[in-house]
């Protein structure tokens, strides 16, 4: 069994596999499951992103570091390795750029690939906003879509400024997330054992998928839009489901 903690689709062939348990980022065949290269970090890793086709971004939360990786074919290597504030945890890209999330305040920061600060989060409230932001997906307008513990999804735009939050009691813990189109929202709902669909448009959540399809405390997703395809894990699991997203 594996601490899996994030997914993402690299080609029609391969998923980069965040292995939080054994410090590893894992190339695993879509087709047999089995592992085709692997990379040994300095800390468990947490989120994963793409940055173009063939970098990814690893958040690596315990040692404050993001680790960036090339892709050639069936192989992983290390790339460059970049120092941010404080523990990380969910990453995604804007633009040219990287946003990742933090477990405490500043809670959000727009980095480049060198590591070099853009922008930070500044709440315009009195009330603090985020109170255990976990993961974090870029939809293909460029709005950004954040996932927190306090049972709320949060949409940003790429200067980091809130422009609406949708609670829900479909979710329960929300952690992975991950955007099909700008209105069209999965979320893993981990403490309803269930994916959500979320439509902005219309302000509404609804259940696509849960334990009578075999979901159960659902963690991560990724998407592939090629195949139009799901792919989800539970925290803890030796396994990868995958869905058709009809």
């Amino acid at each position: 069994m594996l601490d899996i903690f994030d997914l993402a689709v690299v080609s029609q062939h391969t998923l980069l596999v965040s292995n939080y348990s054994d410090r590893k980022v894992e190339l695993v065949s879509r087709q047999t499951g089995k592992v085709l290269s692997q990379l040994k970090l300095v800390g468990g890793p947490w989120s994963v992103c793409l940055v173009g086709r063939y970098r990814a971004a690893v958040a690596v939360p315990g040692v404050q570091k993001v680790q960036l990786i090339k892709i050639k074919g069936k192989t992983l290597a290390k790339d460059k390795v970049l120092n941010v504030s404080c523990h990380v945890r969910g990453i995604t890209t804007s633009g040219d750029n990287l946003v990742v999330i933090y477990e405490k305040q500043p809670w959000l920061e727009v980095i480049t690939t060198d590591g070099k600060v853009l922008q930070q989060f500044h709440s315009t409230g009195k009330t603090q906003h985020f109170k255990a932001p976990d993961f974090i997906t870029t939809s293909p307008d460029g709005t950004l879509w954040v996932s927190d513990y306090n049972n709320t999804i949060t949409k940003m735009d790429a200067g980091l400024t809130i422009l609406q939050t949708f609670p829900s009691p479909l979710l329960e813990n929300p952690c992975g997330i991950t955007a099909v189109t700008e209105d069209q929202i999965l979320v893993c709902s981990h403490g309803n054992n269930s994916l959500v669909l979320l439509q902005p448009s219309t302000n509404t959540m609804s259940t696509l998928l849960g334990k009578d399809d075999g979901i159960e405390a659902l963690y991560s997703l990724t998407y592939c839009p090629q195949e139009r395809k799901i792919f989800v894990a539970p925290v803890v699991t030796d396994s990868i489901k995958v869905f058709k997203f009809k």
